[in-house]
């Protein structure tokens, strides 16, 4: 079956199997045919709400089967979903809501103060409101989908057609609206199709929709007409459960995650039923992988991608991994690249490619590679400087065809799969009236791989200890984001055009190690 759109998924697969299994939550499963019925009453609702072509659509609610319904209805007419992270404070909610000019927003009722927060900071575009539960004076997400036709508008998307759109943090501390296209899906399943799902395949979609690793996984195995389990949140115990009970074969999980399995009491579960686990997102030990694959006794491959390029570019393939043999070296690198993809390493200074074993930024050639930023012209183009290449902004080098993550050419932390971006926090920090400058860097993080570290210049006079000063974060950021240590110093070691010296500060953190993230 080919599929040109993220819509041909769903339509395809009912067409052929409209009663196997589509997607199961907490022991509910929905049939291709009923999730399409479903789609096409939430099709319906957006354009009685005026949603058009490329629209956008907000909705914010941990991973849920409504997610598919607003994902496949809003392709049914060429709108655009945007998965907000569920984990931000009401503030930075409503900054996405408001930048992606979203017509409806979909929200579950557990987000209502957060809603509330949202609303009284104002909604820019005025979206209508649509809560899944206790709607109270909203509408509720079951009438608003009962009040619509169920059939199938039927709208044929472009190539160039946005289909998602997720948000990145930015250096500026602002978030970037990603723009997929159903060009972008299209591709990247097309290069995927080395992972093994077919319509025997039960998938594993446990990290969450709002990031590429949820949501491009869980469409890659829909589009191989695999039955998808999801896991509503992270828990280590209900994985496992869902593992053995579903019969999972299939699963793309974050290293700090694969540790924090290990340290269930998995022996006494059937994980037989696993042939091949997808990992990434940030570095693993050697020590997490063989005691993932010890786990599993299933093939393991390794991915390396950005939400910019609708997930993975690189996969270190099963044979590859080889603890203790002789390409026991491979398993400090990201693989090599996808069909289709092609790497270069650029020294950043001179635009010049660098030879192989020489450091430098990665850049990624790709049809899989973003239509560019939401409303952002001048990020895009510095992003996408021309001829189909994308700046990923890690620092790495090729040898004999793949790819070794050495350094991060931009300050982005990487805590647990979570991106964090030392703006952000800085700004936070910067608020409290003891703090007279900042900067916030990653350090080494048994569990989570990195965690911010917060490094506080104290105004003249003033005094606040690490609790006040995390507390203060928590009050403005999302928890994940917020510094888990302080420490105090003189000054902020910066350059002559003011731009702080990150690497310096993270120095004497990382020494001794292979790898800075």
């Amino acid at each position: 079956m080919k599929i040109d759109s993220v819509v041909d998924i769903i339509r395809g697969h009912t067409a052929e199997r409209p009663d196997a299994p589509m997607v199961t939550l907490d022991g509910t499963t929905k049939t291709w045919a009923e999730v399409t019925t479903r789609a096409g009453q939430v099709a319906h609702a957006l354009q009685a709400n005026g949603v058009g072509s490329q629209d956008r659509i907000a909705y914010i609610d941990k991973n849920a089967i409504e997610y598919f319904e607003l994902l496949f209805g809003g392709a049914m007419i060429n709108a655009v979903l945007v998965a907000v992270n569920w984990r931000l404070a009401g503030a930075e909610m409503r900054y996405i809501v408001n930048d992606s000019e979203a017509t409806v927003l979909v929200v579950h009722d557990s987000f209502a103060p957060q809603l509330a927060e949202m609303i009284e900071l104002g909604l820019d575009s005025n979206p209508h409101i649509v809560v899944i539960g206790d709607a109270g004076e909203h509408q509720s997400y079951e009438d608003w989908v009962g009040s619509g036709d169920s059939a199938d508008p039927g709208f044929e998307p472009a190539s160039s057609d946005v289909c998602l759109q997720l948000y990145t943090s930015g250096t500026t501390g602002l978030p970037k609206g990603a723009q997929l296209t159903n060009g972008n899906f299209a591709a990247l399943l097309e290069t995927a199709a080395s992972w093994d799902m077919d319509s025997s395949s039960v998938n594993l979609a446990a990290m969450p929709l709002f990031h590429i690793g949820g949501s491009g996984w869980a469409l890659f195995g829909m589009s191989m007409g695999a039955h998808t389990v999801l896991l509503r949140e992270l828990d280590p115990g209900a994985a496992l459960d869902l593992i053995e009970t579903n019969k999972i074969s299939h699963a793309f999980l974050v290293p700090a995650y694969l540790q924090f399995l290990q340290l269930m009491p998995w022996q006494e579960k059937d994980l037989s039923s696993m042939e091949l686990v997808a990992y990434g997102a940030s570095p693993i030990t050697e020590e997490v992988l063989v005691g993932a694959m010890e786990m599993f006794k299933c093939d393991f491959v390794q991915v390396y991608g950005l939400t910019e390029t609708t997930g993975a570019v690189t996969q270190l393939m099963p044979e590859d991994h080889d603890p203790g043999g002789p390409k026991a070296h491979l398993l400090r690198s990201a693989g090599s690249p996808l069909p289709g993809v092609t790497l270069k390493i650029v020294d950043t200074d001179t635009g010049n490619t660098v030879p192989d074993g020489e450091v430098g930024e990665v850049w990624i050639h790709s049809p899989a590679n973003m239509l560019g930023y939401w409303k952002l012209p001048e990020a895009t183009a510095e992003a996408l400087p021309g001829d189909g290449w994308f700046r990923s902004g890690d620092a790495g080098y090729l040898e004999d065809g793949f790819l070794f993550i050495h350094d991060r050419v931009k300050d982005m932390i990487v805590s647990g799969g979570e991106n964090i971006y030392p703006a952000e926090v800085e700004n936070a920090l910067m608020a409290h009236d003891a703090v007279a400058d900042c900067a916030v860097i990653g350090v080494p993080h048994d569990k989570w791989g990195e965690t911010p570290k917060a490094l506080v210049v104290l105004a003249e006079g003033a005094s606040a200890d690490a609790d006040e000063l995390i507390s203060f974060c928590k009050g403005r950021l999302a928890g994940f984001k917020c510094p888990t240590s302080v420490d105090y110093i003189t000054d902020i070691p910066r350059n002559p055009s003011g731009k702080i010296l990150k690497k310096d500060l993270r120095a004497p953190f990382w020494e001794g190690r292979d790898r800075k993230v």
